[in-house]
């Protein structure tokens, strides 16, 4: 196919296409794209035995691979594969019992390995301080007990390709509301959570009023204390002006459209990116369409083409029906569940693509016009596939008890849309990110030689080269700027139509996201992008005009806001109201009198190398590489574990050494491999990089087995495989170096993500 581009291929390589047990790619794109569409056709002949599944694959295989629509990320990597499980997005209930808390804890990491992502609300939870019948004990509260779904995720890497992702959610009411407001005030605590404030209509009513409003136990519902809701919002403001976090949710509006509520119970909690409200043991399966693909050229002018859209959105309905139907569940009551309201939701990436080719900018009334007729469009469309899939195979079987049954239209599917971040599969797509502006326009990588290529978006450089604009040094100052806001050069119909974030006023972003908010089913994932100097009240007026437009959530990010952000887009603000403190110099610790560790002997191009890996109770600290003859490059082995011992007893995450290291090439040893079945390896640092993964799965096997004993985890223990590896955590901020290709990271869709290579934080 022709389709991909070279970035693409990059991310379909490194987290998609399938590998043999030596870790060596076995599957081209277009296999993976057949195998998917190959896999999610099967599900026809659970209606029809003589369907003809050929064709239908085919239907499917031809939308994918002209990037039309592309579904959720473990759905490309594990269909038609022995694992199977095809959802990312699920929501496990918390009960306030020891027991159903852990497991609790032992279904998420099942989930985890299985490649998707968890909600849940600690609401139910007792506050802390609270008497323990049983014991006559106290209660440790909501905020200790996330610090252990947060070590149980730290334990599980998703099948060697997506990082374990949770949202905590915890009700405004709930008495501990104030600690778990400022739990992540500190970026170094419960960093494999998202977290949201569940806030109720009474509770902004109250805000409004400047009054107070009630704290209730959740154990009996009684009111043990109230508090000034101003100064709680405030709080809540005051933090996510800090650092992005909480982020909010409006509980209620998302049970307002809970169609099965009177039969399923109340929607308490989100996925990690807060787009998909799910009931407990609930799953979605997740797609999105392409829009910068849904247009066509007409007397040298873009506009839609509805008819593609409305075929294509047609096809995806059908597409993530049957992508319930072959589902492999992870849990026996999350199938139950699923099957029981079977909702899908499609959604969109592209759309700050399609206003730059329309001519539209995204801060206008004519962007937000343009978005209601979309996502209008599709969600009308999609509710009458639905109910045409319904009339053949019937609506979903809560259908009766819902509130869907008034309509007398057989909904196969309780719901249908949902606006996701789509920041890998966009990447595939070669399209932007879900409903997001564009970060840049323009960005500089660094190559070899400390060469500065710029990466201009594709057309943007068509437009300026038409235009008569277009030089590498116009697109490396636009880089460096990161608006062409104050670019001379650049025509002003040129600059009003491509602007980016930080063009627009976070006004418009909430505008925009309510526009499409106001046709879709679920929620809406966006980020509303602050500029570094913007105030607490602008914050407080974005939640407040989220809530007035009737939007189901929202995050923000302020430019800068992470105390770990170290690069930025444009020059680095040098005035600003509150500097941040320098960075702090990182010293290795010393080197530990007993250590323990292996040593392994690699093949290379050069003979036999030997690693050597050790580590302590604190973590690996240090490598050795030695040649066993003569020859090769032993000052460059030294220099290099001299290097990542430093790094490591400096405390530098070991799985972020691990990526950098694995790939590296040696002409030598690649040239040799293809006689030699002995050499396993590309080069020197790729051996020293695998025995380093090989040490840290013995170490973190080591440390998980001290956490079961100490904390009496239920968690079944299991051989360490390729599905389950142990890494340390990190916190993520926009703006620092992608920890796998070192490209800066962007804050999009609730979640931090990596255009370059599709790294993202939530999995």
């Amino acid at each position: 196919m022709t389709n991909l581009s070279k970035n693409a291929v990059t991310v379909l390589e490194r987290r998609y296409l399938a590998r043999n047990e030596a870790s060596e790619l076995i599957e081209t794109p277009e296999g993976m794209f057949r195998r998917v569409a190959d896999a999610i056709a099967e599900g026809d002949k659970n209606y029809d035995p003589n369907a003809d599944v050929a064709a239908l694959s085919e239907k499917f295989y031809k939308m994918m691979t002209d990037l039309l629509f592309m579904p959720n990320s473990p759905t490309l990597m594990n269909a038609g594969k022995p694992l199977g499980q095809l959802s990312a997005c699920f929501v496990l209930p918390v009960a306030d019992s020891m027991p159903e808390i852990f497991e609790a804890v032992k279904n998420a990491a099942l989930i985890h390995k299985s490649g998707g992502g968890t909600g849940f609300s600690f609401s139910r939870l007792r506050p802390s301080g609270a008497t323990v019948r049983s014991t006559g004990g106290v209660a440790s509260g909501p905020i200790s007990f996330m610090k252990v779904f947060n070590a149980a995720t730290e334990a599980v890497k998703q099948g060697g390709t997506r990082r374990g992702a949770n949202m905590g959610i915890l009700r405004v009411d709930h008495p501990d509301i104030l600690d778990f407001i400022q739990c992540k005030k500190d970026n170094s605590e419960i960093t494999n959570f998202n977290i949201s404030v569940g806030l109720t209509e009474k509770f902004m009513e109250a805000v409004e009023r400047n009054a107070e409003y009630d704290l209730i136990d959740p154990r009996d519902k009684s009111v043990v204390a109230r508090k000034n809701a101003r100064a709680v919002f405030d709080l809540i403001v005051d933090m996510a002006w800090n650092n992005g976090e909480p982020g909010i949710v409006f509980l209620d509006r998302m049970n307002r459209d809970n169609v099965v509520r009177a039969v399923a119970g109340e929607i308490e909690s989100t996925n990690p990116c807060g787009e998909q409200p799910l009931l407990p043991y609930e799953s979605c399966n997740l797609g999105s369409l392409n829009l910068a693909r849904m247009l066509r050229e007409q007397d040298g002018k873009y506009e839609i083409d509805y008819a593609l859209l409305g075929e294509t959105v047609d096809t995806a309905v059908h597409f993530l029906d049957n992508v319930i139907e072959v589902n492999k569940y992870p849990l026996p009551q999350i199938e139950e569940m699923t099957l029981a309201t079977r909702k899908i939701g499609l959604g969109v990436m592209g759309f700050a693509d399609m206003l730059y080719r329309l001519g539209i900018p995204y801060n206008s009334e004519e962007g937000i016009e343009t978005a209601n007729d979309v996502m209008g469009f599709i969600n009308n469309r999609a509710h009458a596939a639905s109910i045409a899939l319904g009339q053949k195979r019937g609506a979903f079987p809560l259908y009766e008890q819902s509130t869907l049954a008034a309509e007398g239209k057989p909904y196969r599917n309780a719901t249908c849309t949902t606006i996701a971040p789509t920041g890998t599969i966009s990447i595939i797509c070669g399209a932007s990110s879900g409903v997001e502006p564009l970060f840049a326009l323009s960005f500089v990588r660094n190559v070899m030689d400390d060469d500065e290529l710029p990466q201009v978006d594709p057309y943007f450089a068509e437009v300026a080269k038409r235009e008569g604009f277009y030089s590498d040094a116009l697109m490396r100052r636009i880089a460096k700027e990161g608006t062409l806001a104050h670019i001379d050069e650049v025509p002003e119909h040129v600059k009003r139509v491509f602007v980016t974030a930080h063009d627009i006023s976070p006004k418009y972003h909430i505008r925009m996201q309510s526009a499409f908010q106001r046709h879709t089913d679920n929620a809406v994932s966006k980020t509303v992008n602050f500029r570094n100097e913007a105030t607490r009240e602008e914050v407080a007026e974005v939640f407040m005009l989220a809530y007035k437009l009737g939007c189901k959530g929202v995050t923000i990010y302020r430019d800068g806001s992470r105390s770990g952000q170290v690069l930025y887009v444009g020059d680095k603000k040098k005035d600003t109201a509150e500097e941040p403190a320098p960075a702090r110099a990182l010293l290795p610790r010393p080197r530990p009198e007993i250590t323990r560790g292996i040593t392994e002997k690699v093949v290379i191009g050069c003979g036999n190398l030997y690693v050597t890996v050790n580590y302590d109770d604190t973590g690996i600290c240090e490598v050795f590489a030695n040649l066993g003859r003569a020859g090769g490059c032993p000052s460059q082995s030294e220099a290099t574990s001299r290097l990542i011992s430093t790094a490591l007893r400096a405390g530098m995450d070991v799985d972020a050494i691990i990526e950098q290291l694995k790939g590296i090439r040696c002409l030598s040893t690649v040239r040799q491999r293809a006689t030699n079945p002995n050499i396993k390896v590309l080069s020197c640092p790729d051996a020293i990089g695998k025995v380093l993964e090989k040490v840290a799965r013995i170490k973190a096997q080591e440390d998980a087995e001290r956490l079961h004993s100490d904390v009496l985890l239920p968690i079944e223990k299991e051989p360490l495989t390729d599905e389950c590896e142990v890494v340390e955590g990190q916190t993520m901020a926009a703006g620092m170096p992608c920890p796998e290709c070192g490209a800066k990271l962007e804050h999009e869709g609730g979640c931090v993500i990596c255009r370059a290579c599709g790294y993202s934080k939530c999995g």
